[in-house]
């Protein structure tokens, strides 16, 4: 979410419009964006794939890799939410070789968090007029060591 003040500014960028907060009678509005798969891709690794044992697993083997070796993960497990919105879309894996190990995997599946935010915060930017100065994040991805430094790049925060 992003705080827009008084008055409801209507995206142009896919997201939603939305009251953010009224306090002594006065309303102030928001632009906000879903992504529907975030910190759920770690639980996915954990639980489907079976290739990590927990989050500080991924983390350490995050940290063990200088890049994701070229490969990508969109994980779409639900559809992609803003500033896309298909309900169609559908996760995939692109740039795998055989060297590609799951050290990979959790650096792509860490990246991919960063560049779907990335998107939101994008689009927030053009519907707002306002460059990010600064992100505050919460929720169990936001422990993740190699995530935040990630994100504060593609952000330059």
């Amino acid at each position: 979410m992003r705080a827009t003040g008084t008055e409801a500014v209507p995206s142009k960028n896919n997201l939603l419009t939305t009251i953010a907060w009224k306090v002594n009678g006065v309303t102030e509005y928001a632009l906000e964006g879903s992504v529907f798969i975030g910190g759920a891709v770690i639980q996915w690794l954990r639980d489907e794939l079976r290739i990590i044992e927990s989050a500080q697993e991924c983390d350490r083997l995050t940290e063990s890799v200088e890049d994701a070796g070229g490969l990508y993960l969109m994980p779409a497990f639900a559809g992609l939410g803003a500033p896309h919105w298909d309900p169609a879309a559908r996760g995939a894996c692109f740039g795998m070789t055989r060297g590609t190990n799951r050290a990979h995997f959790c650096r792509a599946a860490l990246e991919s968090i960063a560049l779907q935010s990335y998107d939101l915060m994008q689009a927030m930017e053009k519907d707002s007029g306002i460059t990010l100065k600064e992100l505050r994040v919460d929720g169990g991805a936001s422990r993740s060591r190699p995530l935040m430094p990630f994100q504060a790049d593609l952000v330059q925060a």
